[in-house]
């Protein structure tokens, strides 16, 4: 019995994945010029786009105006009722309102429609019904209507707001591609939190350079290299010839294996231990290349280069852990 109802179970979650996905599809087939319209007037818009919506329309409103906001189109949502008694003086003429209802019909909404004529306010409306009043009186109309609700009942707005979700994230990233949006971009909106930091920080942010660089000459002792590694507290030292040049790296791993091959360390110079061709990055690399790089080649350390191939600085992923960056 217990199978028997889990199988329905998925089943129905099935069909209302598939019911949605369906939706999504079919939209997109209908795209048109109204879409392409409706980028341009907002790619030559000097104001902000405004986005609202009432009950469920406005909760994917809310969503558009933050993935509108956070990839290059200033945007914000404004609630219709509150927009009725007073924060339509948010909105200037220099703005765009795209506003949200799958019926079209929502009073709230409707109700703003003198006020924005009025001001010159151009509307583009993204609705389920061509024939609404909404998408009668914009100025541009998107058609997201949908066949049918995933909602066995047919009330609940399951595959209609999925459809309109879609369609805003399409016309938010197709804006993004026409503002030639860069991740830096992207970053600068995300200050905080992991995709702030792995987006903005830079190699140069966290290596050590200076005096806390690990680094012997050519020709050192390993017992030099062993301090000096203690002292800088890296796991790792480079290696520099007398010109400055990289020769080479020593970690801690080149240590346990020199110990597996004998145990005593005295007269042993670094060259003959180290590892002549260590894996570096450029300071101005995103720190999030320098973890990509440690996964990729399993190591832990880093030495640091630049545009002339001499040593700058060096980091471990602890470095990069402590910035947040992993």
């Amino acid at each position: 019995m217990e199978n028997a109802v889990n199988e329905k179970r998925l089943t129905l979650a099935r069909e209302v994945l598939k019911t949605e996905a369906d939706a999504i599809v079919a939209m997109g087939q209908r795209l048109n010029g109204d879409f392409t319209r409706a980028v341009d007037a907002i790619l030559a818009c000097h104001g902000r786009l405004i986005v609202t919506g009432i009950g469920k329309s406005g909760h994917v409103a809310r969503k558009i105006a933050a993935t509108l906001a956070s990839t290059g189109t200033p945007s914000f949502f404004v609630h219709p009722a509150e927009a009725a008694h007073g924060d339509l003086g948010m909105i200037t003429d220099r703005d765009i309102l795209l506003a949200l209802s799958n019926s079209g019909e929502s009073d709230e909404v409707i109700a703003l429609l003198p006020a924005l004529k009025r001001k010159g306010i151009l509307l583009i409306a993204m609705t389920g019904r061509a024939n609404s009043t909404l998408a009668r009186e914009a100025d541009i109309h998107l058609d997201a209507w949908v066949e049918k609700e995933a909602c066995p009942l047919g009330l609940a707005p399951t595959a209609s707001t999925t459809a309109a979700l879609a369609l805003g994230d399409a016309l938010a990233v197709t804006l993004l591609d026409a503002r030639a949006f860069r991740a830096e971009d992207f970053a600068l909106s995300h200050p905080g939190g992991s995709l702030g930091r792995r987006l903005l920080v830079h190699v140069r942010d966290v290596m050590h350079d200076g005096d806390a660089l690990p680094v012997v000459k050519s020709g050192a002792s390993l017992k030099d290299a062993l301090l000096e590694m203690t002292r800088k507290g890296l796991g790792m030292t480079a290696v520099v010839n007398t010109d400055g040049s990289l020769a080479g790296i020593f970690t801690d791993g080149d240590l346990r294996r020199t110990l597996d091959r004998t145990l005593d360390l005295s007269g042993l110079a670094i060259d003959t231990v180290m590892h002549a061709k260590p894996r570096t990055i450029r300071a101005d690399r995103l720190a999030a290349e320098a973890v990509k790089l440690m996964e990729t080649h399993k190591i832990n350390g880093l030495l640091v280069l630049d545009d002339s191939d001499r040593l700058v600085g060096a980091l471990n992923m602890h470095d990069l852990l402590k910035a947040g960056v992993v």
